[in-house]
């Protein structure tokens, strides 16, 4: 526990996921611009104008920014790919998390930070050597053990390993999300079957339908409808993040840049809290199993520890979504604050609202609030215990929410919506 805390790293697909991070107390984001990287086909994704502001907001909270150009990169995307780099190296974006030789070199000639990706799949010392001509920081393969993890992070500090920085070679793993059946993420299942390429970004996760096994000569069919084979259970390492720290890795990574804002705050405080509890030397089983509990509420495939216990295979999931034990109902958009009061007023848009209910605001300045709804206003008709479809009401509110913030009731995953 010697030495310098982890750093916390955490998804951000868009500005409401962004101040979700921010919140959970991820030390930096990483996150994607247009095309090149490898959530491209996503709905949340940045543009080249928005990397001011993105560099403006993490310096304001003090964490680090990562921009993803990780995909395959092919002649016709260098002028692209060149002008991304350029404006973040203008922006004040930290550092570029690149997979192609010639993004490395690019932003390295622009003295831009490099993160290598785990699409370079790095498993061994000699390859860390290697890229520390280009990198300060690299992601190992996520189908190495810990201790394979450990043997390359021991033989950084033994063989004095360092970067362009002259400090030694830093370690990122993947600490927890969804995993992918093929070696770090190289699969060409959605390229042959709908021509949309996972190394391109555009991956549509084949591999997470049900699926059935023909055989050619008689023509018997057998429906694999126990297990989805070829879609994994997400990583997580919160039950045993001791050990994963104590192999001298320096970075943890959360995946999800395609994943909601409530997903990211959850899971990043959660770690926050776990790496804190580390080093404080107050983590325990029962800890971890509470920061696993709440982690069950928001999206997830089920849990297990990757590859990092040595598992030939992968434990898979025996359905094709999430198995979040809450899900969250959306009842309308913010429509006035009244900063003396503090009151927020929302125009309901779907479900109805009633007082004691546990809802979500998500929105781009705060990223995600949790409350219970103790009273209501409707209308003008004053206090209420129901608000319908089509009303204005209000309810306290510290933070002030704008036009475009949502309004989500939670509930039990399995729970009826109610329509009146």
């Amino acid at each position: 526990m010697q030495g310098k805390q982890v750093e916390l790293m955490s998804p951000a697909g868009s500005f409401e996921s962004m101040m979700a991070a921010i919140q959970g107390g991820a030390d930096s984001v990483y996150f994607g611009v247009e095309q090149l990287n490898m959530r491209a086909r996503a709905t949340m994704n940045f543009t080249i104008e928005d990397l001011p502001e993105i560099a403006e907001l993490c310096n304001k909270h003090n964490v680090r920014s990562y921009l993803t150009l990780n995909t395959i990169v092919y002649d016709h995307d260098l002028s692209l790919m060149k002008m991304v780099v350029n404006e973040a190296k203008k922006a004040g974006i930290t550092a570029v998390i690149a997979s192609d030789q010639a993004v490395i070199a690019y932003a390295r000639t622009l003295g831009l930070e490099v993160h290598i990706s785990t699409q370079l799949n790095i498993t061994n010392l000699e390859t860390v050597r290697f890229y520390s001509l280009f990198a300060d920081v690299m992601v190992l393969s996520r189908e190495l053990s810990l201790r394979q993890v450990k043997a390359i992070c021991d033989g950084i500090k033994k063989e004095n390993i360092t970067g362009p920085s002259g400090n030694l070679i830093e370690i990122e793993v993947f600490a927890h999300g969804a995993l992918c059946m093929a070696v770090s993420g190289k699969c060409y299942l959605s390229l042959h079957t709908q021509n949309a390429s996972a190394n391109r970004g555009a991956c549509l996760q084949n591999c997470r339908r049900k699926y059935k096994v023909i055989d050619i000569e008689d023509g018997h069919e057998l429906e694999i409808d126990n297990e989805y084979i070829m879609s994994p259970k997400d990583l997580c390492t919160i039950d045993f993040l001791d050990q994963l720290i104590e192999t001298g890795v320096r970075v943890l990574k959360i995946e999800g840049r395609g994943k909601s804002p409530d997903y990211v705050k959850t899971v990043t405080q959660c770690y926050r809290e776990a790496i804190d509890s580390y080093y404080n030397q107050t983590y325990t089983a029962e800890k971890a199993a509470e920061w696993m509990k709440r982690m069950e509420e928001v999206y997830n495939r089920g849990f297990w520890g990757g590859y990092l216990f040595g598992q030939e295979l992968g434990e898979w999931t025996d359905a094709s979504g999430s198995k979040a034990t809450t899900r969250k109902i959306y009842l309308g958009k913010g429509n006035h604050y009244y900063p003396k009061a503090k009151i927020a007023e929302f125009k309901i848009e779907s479900y109805p609202l009633r007082v004691g209910d546990r809802v979500m605001i998500i929105g781009k300045n705060f990223g995600v609030i949790e409350t219970v709804i103790e009273s209501l206003h409707v209308n003008e008709t004053g206090s209420a215990q129901v608000a319908e479809k089509g009303d204005l009401c209000a309810f306290p509110l510290d933070v002030a929410i704008h036009h475009t913030d949502k309004l989500y009731k939670i509930v039990a995953a399995d729970a009826e919506v109610e329509t009146t």
